[in-house]
């Protein structure tokens, strides 16, 4: 007999397979990062969507790429499915075009956290958004999600790091895993160094969570991402 807990309450669009860089993949295989079951303290449904990728998504946000999720999350919905989130934080421009086209709640990206980061910090706190790529992540997208207040939000990209850039500029190359994790680390203390009202972060991108306790560990300060969106969401449902 299948028990409650056996249930998946939430499924999850990801990128179509065999479309993702390879150091993605090796950041995949963490505990944390949003496509590795592990991640999870319970089922999670995964659906692969046709033509979503890092170019559909991440750099040139495609409304036909959308069109075809919506249609899996449809799917996904009759047969159980609670709620509807995706595998890669820049589908926030997507936010409200999937939650009026379906009947569950859903949640695009962790930058949804954002607004709920500042009020808890007070008026005179800052926010700091880690994202993949800073220069790929516009008005649009924050918009989308509620962030109305961006005064006092700062956003540092990854892409300038020499390891994590070569998920961009050599996708089919492996990555150094543990320089990327210094890379991550590094840029959240600099963030703090460069902004000492800083109070909260916010990690955008979907594999970024592995590293997470660090970022709270090296800095002391709190670190929303995409785990602690998701143990929330699935907490509301069960």
């Amino acid at each position: 007999m299948t028990s409650e807990t056996d249930i998946p309450y939430i499924g999850m669009l990801c990128w179509e397979s065999g479309h993702v860089p390879r150091g993605l993949v090796q950041l995949e295989s963490l505990v944390g990062n949003s496509t590795n079951p592990a991640s999870y303290a319970y089922p999670v449904r995964f659906y692969h969507v046709k033509g979503a990728n890092i170019h559909t998504i991440l750099e040139n946000p495609d409304r036909e790429v959308l069109g075809r999720m919506i249609e899996a999350a449809k799917e996904m919905t009759t047969s159980g499915i609670r709620a509807i989130t995706t595998s890669c934080g820049f589908n926030a421009i997507f936010q409200n075009e999937l939650a009026d086209a379906l009947d569950v709640p859903v949640f695009t990206s962790s930058l949804l956290q954002v607004p709920l980061a500042q009020k808890i910090i007070g008026g005179s706190g800052e926010v700091c958004v880690i994202t993949a790529k800073k220069a790929a992540l516009k008005p649009a997208h924050l918009e989308a999600v509620g962030i109305r207040q961006t005064d006092k939000l700062h956003i540092y990209g990854l892409e300038a790091c020499a390891q994590w850039s070569r998920i961009f500029s050599a996708p089919d190359e492996d990555l150094d895993i543990e320089a990327v994790r210094n890379e991550v680390v590094g840029v959240a203390l600099q963030a703090v160094e460069q902004h000492p009202g800083m109070k909260a972060f916010v990690l955008e991108c979907t594999d970024l969570p592995p590293f997470a306790a660090e970022i709270r560990a090296s800095t002391g300060l709190p670190v929303f991402d995409f785990m602690t969106m998701v143990n929330y969401i699935h907490a509301t449902l069960c």
